[in-house]
């Protein structure tokens, strides 16, 4: 019957953020469920849904799996808080209550199975109430207060010990605070400046990366390609990342440390014990939250990026993928170059390889004039009706080059056109151009790419491994 509830309230969640009834995204659920897939579901199965479109059932798909990954989550949470014996209704209405992973995880916190940390080892030495005490009355002296609490035989060697126990012993009740976390959390996430430096001896190793090693940007604004570059630096020690809170990062550093005390009840009246009391709020945030909440809106912030480039990948692969074939015509593929040449592959209007050369009509040798016979003769001998030219380094000069060759034919079917020669170099180096043209210099089987994919894009780019299909923003990370 839980079961049955839970799956109800799923539903339900979700009809409401996509827009259709309970039944729409029961019956949808059943559906993916039962192995089918979205586009199947949207072309074949719109009786079932009740007509949901392609766009609804993605969005019902994602949240249908955070919304489970939550709920095996929320389950994992109040068994392992309940074997402690520490749930509370009020505590398990709370974890019932969270509806991200983020609060969850917050709620979480305190009673998570953790190694011996330094506040356990001051509560196991009796420092507890030594904390509370300070807590509860700043009136007293820390030092007087704490000299009673001294202990060699618990390891309390001194006042100076026993107070660095009281201190972690706070440090680590307020660090684990659900609410202060969550507050603390969001205004880092919506303040916060990533800021980039370049480390010590690295410049020129990471010259690429030059445009970062002195970077301030808001983390809530920064475009998701210029932190996908951040992430990749820091991943190959380029460069140090860190997030201050505010571009005054000190005055962040301050409220952050005034919200922490105003959280804990604690303000500078001048009494006796308000200095350390406020002094474990400053390390309470700076040694402890601020970290933990950069690791934390670093992972939301990669995720969210990630996410981002993978669907301006997919929307750039779809236009180059479905680009009109020119269809059953002849060829002529120019991989432009500089100094090792243009490389030229005539196919067939079937996409055999009839022909192939290099010519050097660039710098260094500027063979114009036999650059330009060489295309005519081509052209002629074989019937060329198409010149595809790779988008490529030198392609306006050689593009320049084409349209000579087409004037000096006075042909009007010939015509010549720039085609994008993402993943070409790739394909001429892969294991399957190898097979194809086992006795082809891997720099003419570029050219053929080229001359191919203007007849027929989709045949020819399913060849080349989608993440060589230089159409995204870093999507070999992601």
């Amino acid at each position: 019957m839980p079961d049955i509830k839970l799956a109800q309230q799923i539903a339900q969640t979700i009809a409401d953020e996509i827009g259709a009834q309970p039944a729409q995204a029961r019956a949808a659920i059943a559906l993916l469920d039962e192995g089918a897939s979205v586009p199947f579901i949207a072309r074949y199965r719109k009786e079932v849904t009740g007509g949901l479109d392609d766009t609804q059932l993605r969005n019902l798909e994602t949240r249908l799996t955070y919304l489970r990954e939550l709920e095996d989550r929320r389950a994992a949470v109040l068994s392992s808080i309940d074997e402690q014996g520490k749930l509370t209704d009020d505590l398990r209405n709370e974890i019932l209550g969270a509806d991200t992973k983020s609060r969850l995880e917050d709620l979480y916190l305190p009673y998570k199975p953790k190694r011996r940390t330094r506040a356990q080892i001051a509560r196991e030495a009796g420092l507890e109430p030594l904390a509370d005490g300070l807590l509860a009355d700043p009136t007293r002296d820390p030092q007087v207060f704490a000299a009673t609490f001294v202990d060699t035989d618990k390891g309390v060697a001194d006042t100076k010990a026993a107070l660095e126990g009281a201190r972690a012993i706070l440090m680590e009740r307020w660090g684990e605070d659900a609410a202060l976390v969550g507050e603390l959390r969001t205004w880092l996430g919506e303040n916060g400046v990533i800021r980039a430096r370049v480390a010590e001896g690295k410049e020129e190793q990471g010259a690429k990366y030059r445009d970062y090693f002195e970077h301030a940007e808001s983390l809530a604004k920064i475009p998701s390609h210029r932190l996908l570059a951040l992430f990749r630096a820091r991943r190959e020690e380029i460069l140090f990342l860190e997030l201050d809170p505010g571009n005054e990062a000190e005055a962040g550093h301050l409220y952050a440390e005034g919200r922490v005390a105003f959280k804990a009840g604690i303000r500078d009246a001048g009494r006796p014990g308000d200095r350390w009391l406020l002094d474990a709020c400053r390390l309470t945030w700076r040694a402890k939250l601020h970290m933990h909440l950069l690791l934390d809106l670093f992972n939301q912030a990669r995720e969210k990026a990630e996410a981002e480039a993978i669907a301006v990948f997919g929307d750039n692969l779809k236009d180059l993928l479905l680009a009109a074939p020119a269809g059953p015509k002849t060829v002529l593929g120019l991989d432009p170059g500089i100094r090792t040449g243009c490389k030229i592959a005539v196919v067939d209007a079937t996409g055999k390889l009839v022909a192939t050369d290099t010519i050097y009509p660039h710098e260094p040798r500027r063979q114009w004039d036999q650059s330009l016979h060489t295309l005519r003769q081509l052209c002629q001998k074989h019937n060329v009706e198409l010149i595809a030219i790779g988008n490529g380094t030198a392609s306006r000069e050689t593009d320049k080059l084409a349209g000579e060759v087409i004037k000096a034919l006075g042909d009007t079917r010939l015509q010549k056109v720039v085609v994008s020669e993402a993943g070409a170099s790739v394909y001429s180096a892969s294991e399957f151009a190898a097979k194809e043209f086992p006795d082809l210099d891997v720099s003419i089987r570029g050219a053929v790419s080229i001359a191919r994919r203007l007849q027929d894009p989709l045949a020819e780019l399913v060849k080349i491994e989608p993440k060589a299909i230089g159409v995204g923003q870093y999507q070999h990370d992601v």
